[in-house]
């Protein structure tokens, strides 16, 4: 391909391309599916990091309560009366 059949060739295609943007342009409800698609999976993100966030915390809360009572009873077993 030479040169200028290449530099034709890069011009037909943004030709084709510019030509292609008006016909694919989307319309109001389009857009705005769009839009509430993309703040549903934000939602969806947000939430998901707040179950972990959540679970995390219980499970921290869980084994320190497993540790006192451990510990509370090895004091009892070893002498401690409270």
């Amino acid at each position: 391909m030479s040169p200028q059949e290449r530099a034709d060739f890069i011009a037909d295609i943004a030709a084709a391309m510019r030509a292609g943007a008006t016909d694919t342009a989307l319309s109001d409800d389009e857009q705005r599916w769009v839009r509430m698609a993309i703040q549903r999976e934000a939602q969806s993100i947000e939430f998901r990091k707040a179950i972990i966030e959540k679970s995390l915390g219980s499970l921290l809360w869980a084994i320190f309560i497993g540790i006192g009572y451990l510990a509370l009873d090895f004091l009892r077993s070893h002498g401690f009366k409270p």
